[in-house]
């Protein structure tokens, strides 16, 4: 049967820094680099296979499954990079140290911002140096596609679309399917694979570099089954 394996990128260097990151590209700290390995061994361990890896094309989402494969052993296993499993954008608030930003707006307004299921953060101006669209990674993407600051509902419609066109797919070809992505793009997934309510999942709390395991029944219902802490 095949399985999907969910994996949150190990700690970054903004997450050290309590920095809301969002699009923004940073690497992993030396301990997410551990954490990254330590989950490759977790699976080895385990005995779960990887067939095919799917990631969003954010550095600490990638240096996570380089090392996560390289611990297992597999590193020439298949890996597909793709926007719609980046991180929620996080908008004007990106770069910002979290008790930064409570300090000027409140720690309820924060609270709000990062937790409310459809309540977006400030949005980024056009001309603003964070606009994805000075990134060359999105160059090829229509304007309209590209967020200004994203809610967590916002992330979950953006993600579905690769999800079914290119994740499912491989699952019913009866592969086991690694996705390295990040704490809101796997919670909008995990959202939809157990079919948590809006305000239900806003208390869900991923742990960086820890393994959760689906399984699926013959109606392809997903089951958790592990997780590897």
């Amino acid at each position: 049967m095949a399985r999907l394996i969910l994996l949150r990128h190990g700690q970054s260097t903004w997450n050290f820094e309590e920095r809301f990151t969002g699009w923004i590209d940073v690497d992993l700290t030396d301990k997410g680099v551990e954490e990254a390995y330590e989950a490759g061994r977790r699976l080895l361990e385990a005995k779960i296979p990887i067939d095919v890896v799917h990631t969003s094309v954010l550095l600490r989402a990638i240096r996570t499954v380089d090392a996560t494969l390289h611990a297992y052993g597999a590193s020439w296993v298949p890996v597909y990079k793709h926007w719609r499993l980046n991180e929620r954008h996080y908008g004007a608030l990106q770069g910002f140290n979290r008790a930064e930003m409570a300090a000027i707006h409140g720690a309820d307004q924060v609270r709000i911002w990062r937790r409310s299921y459809d309540v977006r953060p400030p949005l980024l101006e056009w001309g603003d140096e964070r606009h994805p669209r000075f990134d060359q990674r999105y160059r090829s993407l229509a304007p309209d596609l590209l967020p200004l600051g994203e809610c967590l509902k916002d992330v979950l419609e953006r993600m579905l679309p690769y999800f079914f066109d290119s994740i499912v797919p491989d699952l019913m070809d009866g592969k086991n399917v690694l996705v390295s992505a990040h704490g809101n793009s796997l919670r909008a997934m995990i959202k939809h694979l157990e079919n948590i309510g809006d305000e239900e999942i806003l208390d869900l709390e991923l742990p960086n570099g820890v393994p959760i395991i689906y399984e699926f029944d013959d109606s392809f219902k997903a089951i958790r089954t592990l997780q590897l802490d």
